[in-house]
């Protein structure tokens, strides 16, 4: 493919090799590092004057050294004559801050002010999956392709539960009814959900499971899972309504503090999570943990985007 360059930040440099392995392209160079005030500094080591540029970086890891290392990174290739540039951010930073929950709230919408800063920076397009709330697309100016992993979940549900077709999917909040519904209907499965109450952020009060799991294999779906103590719990509750066994599958496994630990100890069958964040270091101290690659899905994105095509086909379909 002429005239495109396919870049990494620092935070996930194994999806952009495999995203460049794809292509069938090299990777392009680029030197980040830091100063000793622990200022970050980039310097892109090649032409990329009327090129069409791809930055991947996602939102983990480091995340606010991260976030400015790709802010520098668009501004660089943008200030370098770059006829467009694509922030390609698999898992979204700050996307949890999507509003102002209470009433009078003095909360910031943080993920609106990452839009603004992609913006600013010099940003002309983004690519990212499975956002935690769509109306972040609304935040920008720019086009937001929010790809979904949704097409690799249902392979992968149809190629290692061998009793798929009794199974129940189950949305561990009511916010992610819509998400649920939607895998059900394509398995052509029923789904619950359950309702949870928080007193405060990442810690979940009580819980109550509508719809019946009894005897039925059940398959939590959310977009993401942080410290696990929701996941955990939902599982704690299919299982003591009589669920035979529960998996639990998300877009992006962040897992931090307590989350592995709180695996371990809970009664999953897998937890199956994609690659938008690395899982390495996760694997090696959590055998529950499954990985699912969506390289391919991102690596068509910025195919058919380079070629002026329509991505609306990954909505349903995973790449050959």
């Amino acid at each position: 493919m002429p005239n495109i360059k396919i870049f990494s930040g620092s935070s996930h440099p194994d999806l952009t090799q495999k995203i460049v392995d794809r292509l069938g392209l090299e990777l392009g160079k680029v030197v980040t590092k830091k100063f000793s005030n622990q200022e970050t500094c980039v310097e892109i080591g090649e032409s990329v004057r009327g090129e069409d540029v791809y930055i991947v970086q996602s939102g983990c890891g480091e995340i606010n050294d991260n976030l400015m290392e790709l802010l520098i990174m668009i501004n660089a290739c943008k200030i370098a004559s770059a006829s467009r540039v694509t922030a390609v951010i698999p898992c979204f930073p700050y996307a949890r801050q999507d509003k102002k929950d209470k009433v009078g709230s003095r909360a910031p919408i943080s993920a609106k002010l990452v839009a603004n800063m992609l913006s600013v920076s010099g940003a002309d397009h983004i690519i990212t999956m499975d956002l935690h709330a769509s109306q972040i697309q609304g935040f920008f100016d720019i086009p937001v392709d929010n790809l979904y992993a949704e097409p690799a979940v249902l392979q992968w549900i149809k190629e290692n539960i061998n009793e798929w077709k009794n199974c129940i999917i189950v949305s561990p909040d009511a916010g992610g009814a819509k998400r649920v519904t939607s895998i059900a209907d394509r398995l052509n499965v029923d789904f619950a959900l359950i309702h949870k109450e928080r007193k405060k952020a990442n810690e979940v009060d009580r819980m109550v499971l509508v719809g019946d799991v009894k005897d039925r294999v059940a398959i939590l779906v959310d977009d993401m899972a942080d410290t696990c103590g929701t996941i955990c719990h939902a599982a704690d509750k299919l299982v003591s309504a009589g669920a035979v066994k529960v998996y639990a599958i998300l877009t992006h496994g962040i897992f931090s503090g307590p989350a592995i630990s709180r695996i371990n100890n809970a009664s999953f069958e897998a937890v199956v999570v994609t690659n938008t964040i690395p899982q390495e270091d996760k694997i090696k101290q959590c055998s529950k943990i499954q990985v699912i690659d969506i390289s391919m899905i991102l690596a068509e994105a910025i195919r058919r985007t380079h070629n002026g095509e329509s991505v609306s086909y990954l909505f349903s379909h995973v790449p050959l």
